[in-house]
């Protein structure tokens, strides 16, 4: 596949610059969908302070508060393919901006969510701003994959995805300290409290929550203008028109390392959300951390922020050693630490749990760029797939969330140890090319 490098920049129209555009673009490019990258890392982690808030709010079961992430990672699924039919059509820029006012707006239909006190319109607005991620998934990923030489994709896409990581170290402080820092009542002491009393106390929690996300949609749409100011490179491998049709998802899924990848993408979201979504809950609990849920909320940014740290290093790591060894290790290593959470308690268990998060840091960049390598043509396609496999962050923590109402919350994170234990099959033998017709490689045909 004709990726531009800077050595050979006629390598190709595919992946180069366009007329008027230079190589040195790329890195002031790279510079701007780190913004972008950021972004949606602060609203994913977000939910991981919505959940308490809502499950003392409106009494909800493990399970129960689960279908926040349930409603939110099933939008990845439900409307991954229709946003790269939008991505196909629009390309990048024009695809980035579409998916940041679509965030906005689901951001905004916050305000009547809480002015409402109903779980359900919680959960629809959720569902809106998943679907501006997610078009911003299928639009910003492959571009920055493909922003320079294919042997440093994974590298590049994982600087990237630490920039992700820092909205999302960020996102638990600012939760914990405008959302959380209100005192939720139980239905019994809410019912000893007179009318006025009581509408004040839900104007509170409607506030908590109001606030935060009205001016989350501003940014949104003030990054929206922003980026349609911007002049991008025009690249076209993962946008042109014709080249997405002409190839059907059966024939982009025969392709072993994008099956496995769909797979493993799977996994990983659904491991990497179950555990910060139990965090709170699970730090809160008194053989573990037996601390507040604000002070917990902290815990989850070291464990987000370990997850930044882990990719500015992965980054330079894998400029230099196998993407590939580098994934089995780090998936190992996570398997251990769940496995150490799971039979502990109190220091060991809390601090075994948070570490996972450091080696977190390089799995979806790393499975997304090997999942998409030397696809050609078929990379929209192979994009739109690993973003839909996001899913798993829709089926994993409810899943969990049942088994954590039956055997309790450190019993049910076998769960994530599964995942982790296909991740390192994945990195070890799922991720190798095999079988890549030659005109696939060379994206001609």
């Amino acid at each position: 596949m004709a990726f531009a490098t800077q050595s050979s920049p006629t390598s190709g129209n595919k992946g180069t610059p366009a007329r008027g555009e230079r190589y040195t673009d790329y890195p002031m490019a790279l510079g701007v969908l780190t913004t972008i990258f950021f972004m949606w890392g602060f609203l994913t982690c977000l939910n991981d302070i919505l959940i308490p808030h809502l499950k003392s709010v409106f009494q909800l079961s493990y399970a129960q508060v689960m279908l926040v992430q349930f409603t939110f990672f099933g939008a990845y699924f439900l409307m991954a393919l229709p946003a790269g039919r939008l991505v196909a059509a629009l390309g990048y820029k024009k695809g980035i901006v579409a998916g940041l006012g679509i965030a906005g707006l689901g951001a905004l239909g916050f305000w009547p969510a809480a002015g409402l006190q109903l779980y359900p319109a919680f959960l629809g607005a959720l569902f809106v701003l998943a679907t501006g991620i997610t078009v911003l998934q299928v639009a910003a990923n492959p571009y920055v994959a493909l922003l320079g030489p294919e042997r440093t994709s994974s590298s590049r896409l994982t600087l990237a995805q630490a920039l992700n990581s820092f909205g999302t170290f960020l996102a638990p402080w600012f939760g914990g300290l405008l959302i959380l820092s209100n005192v939720v009542k139980t239905p019994t002491e809410l019912a000893t409290l007179a009318p006025a009393e009581q509408l004040v106390y839900q104007t509170q929690q409607a506030q908590a929550v109001q606030g935060p996300y009205i001016g989350l949609a501003v940014v949104l749409f003030l990054l929206a203008i922003f980026v349609w100011l911007f002049r991008l490179p025009a690249l076209t491998e993962a946008t042109d028109k014709d080249d997405h049709a002409r190839h059907g998802f059966a024939e982009v899924l025969r392709h072993p390392h994008v099956l496995f990848g769909v797979l493993g993408i799977f996994f990983y979201v659904g491991a990497e959300v179950s555990i910060g979504s139990f965090m709170v809950n699970y730090l809160s609990m008194p053989e573990i951390g037996h601390m507040s849920e604000q002070q917990a909320a902290k815990y989850v940014s070291w464990y987000w922020g370990g997850a930044m740290v882990g990719r500015f290093i992965g980054s330079a790591l894998m400029a230099k050693f196998s993407p590939r060894r580098l994934l089995a290790l780090f998936a190992a290593i996570n398997a251990l630490l769940v496995l150490t959470t799971m039979l502990s308690s109190g220091s060991m268990a809390m601090y075994s749990i948070i570490a996972i998060g450091l080696f977190n840091s390089i799995m979806f960049p790393t499975i997304f760029a090997l999942g998409i390598e030397r696809l050609g043509p078929m990379t929209s396609k192979a994009s739109s797939l690993l973003i839909m496999a996001i899913v798993g962050g829709a089926i994993i923590p409810p899943l969990q969330g049942l088994f954590a109402d039956h055997i309790g919350l450190q019993h049910a994170f076998f769960l994530p140890l599964l995942c982790y234990l296909y991740i390192v099959f994945y990195g070890l033998s799922g991720s190798k090319i095999r079988n890549v017709p030659a005109t696939d490689a060379s994206g001609s045909h």
